[in-house]
């Protein structure tokens, strides 16, 4: 195939899940970057859903979104955190995708006179599908999601195995994730759970170029040597992927090893040297920080980190920006209505109120917010967030008893969230919210405005409901501050409060684009309030205060 310019790089992982393929995806995104290269990346789901947005969080994890309205699978969160490139639709696919799109043609009579089977259809499609995402990029990566082995996963891997017939094997390359446990019993390292994967994926007809061996410690010599005799690669394709105090290491850590050389090398391309300096600094101030910070996050599914990954990475952003660590104390809302706000967030620096569905631990959420308004602790609310510091200004600022959301009491006298007006007669909930980027301007001087620095700024949403706009009169008066609005003025997308040191909700998501090379402002902006209000408590002793 003359004039091929765009390579590829498979990862597949091995043995159990949760090894890291999306972070050791990214993190080779950001080595390739580092020289030079225009970089782009691609999450392949096996699960039949056709898009995350529906399932649980204790499901799932997180639903990433992205400036066109997808909702995908959170390693694409990884991904824009580690390399420049902006993700979207293109950028995860499904088995329910490829079905539907399959069944479709099919139905349209696209296959007319044809059986339609896994292979060849399912796959070409696959194959479209990553090379519809590759189009413009020197290095395309495709993370194949689960493990191998999985039965839903198979059409994937024959798609990735078919690929490099299709596309020449100098331009791909396969790499694969797999565990080296270290037993404690026995004392040592054992490389057997990785000899059975590569023999299950080379099963498959895929035999992996580099292996990156997730593991405690530093893979010596003879463990590599060992590997690599019983794997059929070379030893030194055989990459120690250890732990890290911080995800943001993992590129320097690989670089060490030597990954970036041996794919440029395997995959025949002249690159520039590797600058890594920002990944450096990164991983400087992350292990020196000048101070400390603890902010609490009240949210409805803190016993599953995953559920709010890019929340916690912005926060840490927040710290880099600050050069200051930041301790999350997660917090489960139940909680709070059970023990009261004084005794759980008396000691903490700031107050967080994370997105969510559901009306469980509503009450505690609001419970948070208003002693974090009275006691005069930075607060920070999003999406659903801001919607709950609306309902407790309402209630216990202008006095509009039983203040809610629709989405919790219809019946409520004052519904000062309701739904919007676009989602009305909406019955199917996949991909029917608010989704995707949208412009906001800011009011002149606001907190927001100084943030960000400019008045027109694009953030994601997802979302049903709105702040509804018949109690904007009783609001102002009282000094709430709507800060930012929808360019025709309709939507209130962030409000603050005047007289409070820190005190900010928006209905976007601003954790979606944040980077730990570049912070967003209003996480930026909180973690320094927040450090502001810990030298204050410094000066003057907390005191803890009993629940009203």
């Amino acid at each position: 195939m003359a004039g091929v310019k765009t390579k590829f790089i498979f990862v597949t992982g091995g043995v159990v899940s949760s090894l890291g393929k999306g972070l050791a995806s990214a993190s080779i995104g950001a080595l390739m970057e580092s020289r030079g290269l225009k970089v782009t990346l691609l999450k392949m789901d096996p699960y039949i859903n056709v898009d995350p947005g529906t399932m649980s969080p204790f499901q799932h994890g997180e639903v990433f979104v992205t400036d066109d309205g997808a909702e995908t699978d959170l390693d694409l969160g990884h991904y824009e955190r580690y390399v420049s490139t902006a993700m979207g639709k293109k950028n995860n696919c499904t088995t329910g995708q490829i079905y539907e799109t399959v069944i479709g043609k099919e139905r349209r009579g696209d296959y007319l006179g044809g059986t339609v089977q896994v292979i060849p259809h399912i796959t070409d499609e696959i194959k479209r599908r990553i090379l519809a995402a590759a189009e413009g990029y020197d290095i395309a990566i495709g993370e194949v999601g689960g493990t191998v082995g999985d039965i839903e996963g198979l059409p994937f891997l024959e798609a990735i195995r078919e690929f490099a017939w299709d596309w020449g094997r100098e331009n791909v390359l396969y790499v694969h994730l797999t565990l080296v446990p270290y037993i404690t019993g026995g004392g040592e390292l054992k490389t057997k759970p990785t000899q059975h994967s590569v023999k299950e994926l080379t099963g498959l007809g895929i035999q992996p170029d580099i292996l990156l061996c997730r593991t405690d410690r530093i893979l010596d010599r003879q463990i590599k040597s060992k590997i690599a005799h019983f794997c059929n690669v070379k030893e030194e394709s055989v990459i120690t992927a250890k732990d890290v105090e911080w995800i943001y290491e993992v590129p320097l850590v690989f670089h060490e090893e030597g990954l970036d050389a041996q794919i440029v090398e395997k995959l025949h391309m002249w690159t520039g040297s590797p600058n890594l300096q920002k990944w450096q600094r990164v991983a400087q101030t992350l292990n020196n920080p000048k101070s400390s910070v603890k902010i609490a996050v009240v949210g409805k599914y803190m016993s599953l980190k995953e559920s709010y990954k890019s929340l916690f990475e912005a926060l840490t952003h927040g710290g880099i920006g600050n050069e200051s660590k930041v301790e999350m104390e997660c917090i489960e809302a139940e909680k709070v209505e059970e023990v009261g706000a004084p005794e759980l967030l008396g000691q903490v620096d700031g107050i967080l109120v994370p997105g969510g569905f559901g009306d469980r631990g509503s009450e505690g959420k609001i419970e948070a917010i208003h002693f974090a308004r009275e006691r005069q602790i930075p607060f920070f609310g999003i999406c659903l967030g801001m919607q709950m510091a609306a309902v407790e200004f309402a209630r216990n600022v202008c006095g509009l008893a039983g203040a809610n959301s629709t989405e919790f009491d219809p019946n409520s006298p004052h519904q000062v969230i309701h739904l919007m007006e676009t989602q009305k007669g909406i019955d199917a909930k996949g991909g029917t919210m608010r989704l995707g980027a949208y412009p906001c301007v800011l009011q002149e001087d606001s907190l927001a405005l100084k943030l960000y620095g400019r008045k027109r700024i694009s953030e994601r949403h997802r979302h049903r409901f709105e702040f509804n706009n018949d109690y904007v009169k009783p609001f102002t008066e009282k000094g709430m501050v709507l800060s930012g609005l929808s360019p025709d003025g309709s939507l209130v997308e962030i409000m603050e409060l005047k007289d409070h040191p820190w005190f900010l909700g928006c209905q976007f998501h601003p954790e979606f684009k944040s980077r730990p090379l570049d912070c967003h402002p209003l996480f930026k902006g909180f973690i320094k309030a927040a450090l502001q209000n810990r030298q204050t408590l410094r000066e003057v002793p907390r005191i803890k205060v009993a629940r009203p």
